[in-house]
């Protein structure tokens, strides 16, 4: 491969990379635990947007079970994240003309 496509090719990279990391912050994934008693809602830039928690799931006797949930459900809102940006990753870097991507 010529060096200097190669050049070229990152310098297309880098500003389609600049435009993914705009377009990551209107990506909005869900996350739930406990059969969706909670739920959280977190954005492209991994930023907690609302928090959903089923009333019948509240008991102040039993308040690590309600944190346990909000932590899955925050865990799995990372997980679906992760899955989205790397779907973003991989469809950028199948078009950069790279060689083995």
């Amino acid at each position: 491969m010529d060096p200097m496509d190669l050049l070229k090719n990152l310098k297309d990279l880098q500003s389609q990379m600049s435009g993914v990391q705009e377009r990551l912050k209107d990506i909005i994934v869900q996350g739930s635990a406990g059969g969706g008693m909670v739920v959280i809602d977190m954005n492209g830039s991994m930023e907690v947007l609302s928090v959903k928690i089923a009333p019948e799931v509240v008991d102040p006797e039993d308040i690590t079970m309600l944190e346990d949930l909000v932590l899955a459900a925050c865990n799995s809102a990372a997980a679906a994240l992760r899955e989205k940006m790397s779907q973003q990753a991989a469809s950028l870097a199948g078009g950069a003309g790279f060689p083995g991507l």
